[in-house]
Order: structure tokens, then C-alpha cells, then sequence
């Protein structure tokens, strides 16, 4: 692909696709970006002040001219285990069908397609959410690969694995989604000193991930955004268990720090906003790396098998009904990495509240999870310890 590369981002969300492409090349022009909901567009507009904002991909009848690159980063609500479930029918996954209307009505179709979503876009409906796509991006003359991600591998302390999906008529997604596979992060390279979990969980999960946090989420199963927690063991009683900020959050997702903090009083500036808006996103390294690897594909040496079962696996490619796995990790990279505790700032984190700290609690007690060595016996004391802190405060 030569320079400059010309992206267009439907669904854009914050600009994670975008704004990993802008940091792997120099020459990157976006030429559009489609975002219906307020807080993401004020975002937008103000991190990519010159590129056109369309509205509503529903009424994108025209997509613009010679794309090297059609991101659609689309709605998950409905795919996600956190949401409802509904289905790639679902009322927002669903707004999918229009890229594809998109792509098929433009004369000069994009050299690729790229679309990112969760993990369990591969499971849900026995497999029937990737039979769609697959099939639609087939009958627009696309090859396409995928391959599911965990972005720890870009070096971000945070447990987030997404599948990158990736099609084109022309070229080899093979040349760029498998040539790079470096294996599982080795424990023994992972501090010890902090450890992620969702707190709002603790019967039917934990989340828990050493020297990182769980996935950032924008809603939990009620549609509230919640950060994960962290615990610290050996920090003073009230820094031991402990929430994100946004601002940490955001540089989990590979931002720079305030990026969601525009200047106007628009309602992006709203925390809960915030946090949604960084849930929701692309991890910037992920796109990076993708971005990098289409400026210089390569030759993938890897195997590939038939696949002979309905079950997705967590690589595969595939052209004219036909469909081969990919015996892949979900770590391509590993970027020096960043420990929790050099990335968050744990002096000015909001401690775990009594009433979060004491509902995990008793939900862990009524399970076998949180088994760690010294995770119990320090949220027991923690909780315990209200009475105290109230009194000496």
C-alpha cells in the first residue's frame, strides 16, 4: 500500500481505529467519520477537527472516494456478554448491514475492510453472528481473515481481547494478521504488586488479572459504567482496594491522558460519558499494529487446517465458502509493558466505597472465587475497617 493511506471510520466511537493509524504513519488522512451518539461526536470533533462528522450511518449513501481502509469498530451491545445478548440482529449490532450496503454501493470499493468487536461475537448463536458476516463480506468479492487479540500485547496493563477482522479483494489479510505471533506473556514477567477485578461482580466471575485490569467495560450487566478494581497488597488500609480514574482508564485504552475531557461543556465531559466512551473503544495499540503490518505485509508462517465444526475458533480465514483455522496466539507482539502501578495513579484513585467494598464481599463468601493468597483476609479487614476510618477521619 502506498502513501498516504486513507482511512474512513464508521461507528468511530473516541477515534481508536483513526488514531492508531495517525501514530503508525506519518501520511494518514481520514477522510470521514460517522458517530451518531453526542458525547463520542463532541470527541470527535475535537480530536479530528478537520475531518467531515456524519451522523447516522443508516443515511450513508456514499462513501468517500479511492478508501485504502473502511474501519467499522460496530455497536456490541447486543454480541456482548455484558449486554443483552440480542444478536447480530440485535437493534444496534445490527446497524452493521449498513457498512456492507455502504461498500456495495460505491463504485470504487475500499482496498480494506477492517471491523473490530468481542470475543464473543465468535460463540454467540452457535456461530451465526460470523456466518453473517463472513457471508456478507464474500458476496462483496472480499477474502478476509480474522484473529482475536488480547491487547496486552501493545504493552497496556489491561486484559481486553477483541477480534480484529479483516477483508480485501485485492490483498492478503493473511499477510497481516498472521505474520506476527510472539506467545503468551510469560507470569514471570508480571509484577506482583496489584491485581484487577470487577467488583461488581464475585458470584459467576471475577475478572481477575495480575499486574493489570480486567476488560474496561462501558456498562456492566445493568448498563452502568463501573471501572474495575485493583487490589494493592501491602499498601496503607485505604489504598488497598481502588479504582481507575478516567484519566488512567483512558491510557489503558492507549490514549493520551484527557482525551475524552473536550473543552466545551458538552456532555462528553460527564464522568459516566467518559467512562462509557472509553469502554466502548479501540485500544490504540491494537490498530497500530494493524496499521503497521499493511504498510509492510509479510509471509505468515503458520498452519492452517480445514475447518470441520461449527465453533468459530479464535483465528481462521476464508474466501468462497470456505473456511481454514489458524493456529495463533492472541499476543502478535510483545511491546514493553507498562506495570499497573507505573500507569495508574494510585494517590489519587478513589478508594473502594463501604457499600461497593461490603456487597462484593458478601457475594464472595457465598462462592469459591477470590482464592488468591491474602485477597480475602484484606478485603475482610478493608470492610471491616469503615467504623475506624469514620472515627479517625
Amino acid at each position: 500500500m502506498s502513501a498516504p493511506i486513507r482511512i474512513a471510520g464508521l461507528f468511530a466511537g473516541i477515534g481508536g481505529i483513526e488514531q492508531g493509524f495517525h501514530r503508525a504513519c506519518r501520511d494518514v488522512e481520514t477522510t470521514l467519520l460517522c458517530e451518531w451518539w453526542e458525547p463520542a461526536k463532541e470527541v470527535l470533533a475535537a480530536r479530528f477537527p478537520h475531518v467531515p462528522l456524519h451522523p447516522d450511518v443508516r443515511e450513508l449513501e456514499v462513501l468517500p472516494a479511492r478508501l485504502d481502509v473502511l474501519a467499522a469498530g460496530f455497536p456490541c451491545t447486543d454480541l456482548s456478554q455484558a449486554g443483552r445478548t440480542a444478536g447480530i440482529e440485535g437493534e444496534n449490532s445490527g446497524l452493521v448491514r449498513h457498512v456492507f450496503e455502504a461498500v456495495s454501493g460505491t463504485r470504487e470499493r475500499p482496498t480494506w475492510l477492517m471491523i473490530e468487536n468481542v470475543q464473543n461475537m465468535l460463540a454467540l448463536d452457535g456461530g451465526r453472528a460470523m456466518r453473517y458476516l463472513v457471508s456478507e463480506i464474500e458476496a462483496l468479492g472480499y477474502r478476509w481473515a480474522y484473529r482475536l487479540v488480547d491487547s496486552r500485547f501493545t504493552g497496556v496493563p489491561q486484559r481486553r481481547r477483541r477480534v480484529i477482522l479483516l477483508a480485501s479483494a485485492t490483498e492478503d489479510p493473511r499477510s497481516v494478521l498472521f505474520v506476527d505471533d510472539a506467545g503468551p506473556r510469560i507470569e514471570s514477567e508480571l509484577a506482583e504488586d496489584a491485581f484487577g477485578f470487577y467488583w461488581t461482580e464475585g458470584r459467576g466471575g471475577l475478572g481477575w488479572a495480575q499486574d493489570a485490569v480486567p476488560t474496561l467495560k462501558g456498562g456492566s450487566t445493568i448498563g452502568i459504567p463501573s471501572p474495575p478494581a485493583i487490589w494493592v497488597p501491602g499498601a496503607p488500609l485505604e489504598q488497598r482496594f481502588i479504582k481507575p480514574g478516567i484519566e488512567d482508564a483512558e491510557e489503558l485504552q492507549g490514549f493520551p491522558r484527557g482525551w475524552t475531557a473536550t473543552s466545551s461543556e458538552g456532555t462528553s465531559r460527564k464522568i459516566g460519558h467518559r467512562w462509557k466512551l472509553v469502554g466502548n473503544a479501540v485500544t490504540v495499540g491494537v490498530s497500530e499494529w494493524v496499521a503497521r503490518r499493511m504498510l509492510d505485509p509479510g509471509d505468515p508462517a503458520v498452519t492452517y487446517h480445514p475447518l470441520k465444526s461449527q465453533r468459530w475458533p479464535n483465528a481462521a480465514w476464508g474466501e468462497r465458502g470456505r473456511v481454514w483455522s489458524v493456529g495463533v496466539s492472541e499476543f502478535p507482539e510483545h511491546a514493553p509493558y507498562r506495570h499497573l502501578l507505573d500507569l495508574v495513579r494510585v494517590d489519587e484513585a478513589e478508594p473502594l466505597s463501604e457499600r461497593a467494598a461490603a456487597g462484593f464481599w458478601g457475594r464472595l463468601q457465598r462462592g469459591n472465587l477470590g482464592q488468591h493468597p491474602g485477597f480475602r483476609r484484606d478485603l475482610a479487614e478493608y470492610v471491616s475497617s469503615f467504623g475506624t476510618l469514620r472515627r479517625t477521619a
